[in-house]
């Protein structure tokens, strides 16, 4: 009798079910062991329901700044007196309607994939019991919303749990006027005033998306500055942007504590203050989910922040046991958590496997305009961490940017100064999410700025900025300005 591996997976995230997709291809019996929905929060509260309501508001921010400019008329009987009103209105309960059931379609064609390949999905939620047999088995215990339970036993168990939103301790989320981000598509009209409390990547975004979809928005920022895990001048031209477009952004302004007042949200801050809004937004990270899985009990070590310590190949302490995704605490990214489990199912199952590199990760903030980025950052190179040339070009200089409209951005390219090879790269642009891509395969493959420089562009293009980058880095070494 042939013997079959036996693979369980809890979590339907990325990091799980791209794993299971993995494992099944390779012949080994999977289970995936979830609670909400194949796709995790990705899919079901986080990425793709707000990527979609950014794209309704990304409709709304190019024809807000670009109309007039490219010449478009609006016919409008908007009274004389009333002529600076929005001429364009967003139905945000159709909007959000529209959200949920594109989260709910992707979920369920993952689903089908998963099953297609031969995994079996459980529903439930599902923890570690005890720990490695003396076979090198693990048990896992599946509870189902019944309060039945399941016992699985697995030659390898990966954990694959994601995360859920951090809440202050005086701020906690009612649903109604105080949301956090797995919340907002509940609401059938547009706030009119909405504080945002955070200023990181998911801050900053749904701050950009309900101003461009009508809101009165007012961030607030703990930090100097917007975005301050992002590039210094990409997070410069987008708080530019931001407050041209009348944000109210609170830079170095802690918020304590949040309450209803009546229909009024108060939001105190550490030094006193307090600001009113309609509703607020709670966007102030995030808490891996590892309490209550048996983890530590069954050997597997976590970092003071509750994260699964992992290797390059996902191993956590615990022999036979991995872990991907958000649980890991490496890079909150859907692409990251993805490969997380399929370099753990290579590994243990024995095929090939490249241990993570997260220096040719590419990664995206889905404001207006787009931050994207890969490599080397300009703070490695401030601080000593790398040697690099760096040649920074404004998109206002592009041909195309100027028939479009475009006036902020830029692309930023880092270099080795000897080899001249592309270790970093910066753009700020839209649809820099798709602008990166080169930069990325340059990064990824040790190729130098020479060769971006001779690969042909098309002409008028925003990636033309790309070349142009490249061969400025190239040529200014050539002529001894190294």
């Amino acid at each position: 009798m042939e013997y079959v591996t036996r693979i369980v997976i809890i979590g339907g995230g990325p990091g799980g079910y791209e794993a299971a997709l993995v494992a099944a291809q390779l012949g080994a019996e999977v289970t995936v062991v979830d609670c909400d929905g194949l796709g995790g929060a990705s899919v079901l509260t986080d990425c793709v329901p707000s990527k979609t309501l950014i794209a309704t508001a990304e409709v709304m921010t190019t024809f807000d700044s670009s109309y007039e400019e490219l010449g478009i008329i609006v016919a409008d009987d908007t009274p004389p007196m009333e002529q600076a009103a929005r001429v364009v209105g967003v139905d945000l309960g159709k909007v959000n309607r529209r959200v949920k059931r594109l989260a709910l379609a992707q979920s369920h064609d993952i689903t089908a994939s998963v099953t297609r390949a031969g995994a079996r999905v459980v529903r439930g939620r599902g923890r570690l019991e005890g720990m490695q047999a003396l076979d090198g088995s693990r048990k896992v215990v599946v509870r189902a919303a019944d309060g039945s339970e399941e016992t699985l036993t697995a030659d390898a168990v990966l954990i694959a749990t994601g995360g859920h939103p951090r809440e202050l301790p005086d701020a906690r989320p009612d649903g109604e006027r105080i949301l956090n981000w797995t919340q907002v598509y509940d609401l059938d009209e547009l706030p009119e005033e909405l504080i945002v409390v955070g200023s990181g990547v998911t801050g900053a975004e749904f701050a950009g998306a309900y101003q461009a979809l009508g809101s009165k928005v007012t961030l607030v920022s703990s930090r100097d500055r917007v975005l301050p895990g992002e590039d210094p001048d990409a997070a410069a031209v987008l708080e530019d942007v931001f407050r041209r477009r009348g944000m109210n952004v609170m830079a170095r302004s802690r918020a304590q504590s949040a309450k209803r007042v009546g229909d009024r949200v108060e939001v105190t801050l550490s030094d006193g203050r307090v600001i009113t809004g309609s509703h607020c937004l709670m966007a102030v990270g995030a808490i891996p989910n590892t309490e209550g899985m048996g983890l530590e009990e069954a050997g597997v070590h976590l970092k003071d922040s509750g994260h699964i310590r992992t290797d390059r190949v996902s191993r956590t302490s615990a022999p036979g046991v991995y872990a991907a995704g958000d649980v890991t605490g490496v890079f909150a990214l859907a692409s990251v958590a993805a490969m997380q489990g399929r370099i753990a199912m290579y590994h243990f199952l024995g095929d090939a496997v490249t241990p993570l590199d997260l220096k040719t990760v590419s990664s995206n903030v889905f404001t207006d305009p787009e931050i994207a980025t890969v490599g080397y950052s300009q703070a490695d190179v401030d601080a000593g961490k790398i040697d690099a040339r760096v040649v920074k070009l404004p998109l206002l200089r592009n041909p195309r940017a100027k028939m479009q409209g475009i006036r902020d951005g830029f692309v930023k390219i880092f270099c080795r100064p000897g080899t001249e090879i592309v270790v970093g790269g910066v753009v700020v642009a839209p649809r820099a999410s798709e602008l990166i891509h080169p930069i990325s395969i340059a990064v990824d493959n040790n190729l130098t700025v020479e060769q971006i420089a001779n690969a042909f562009t098309v002409y008028p293009s925003l990636s033309g900025s790309i070349a142009e980058v490249a061969r400025q880095l190239h040529t200014r070494k050539a002529a001894g300005d190294a």
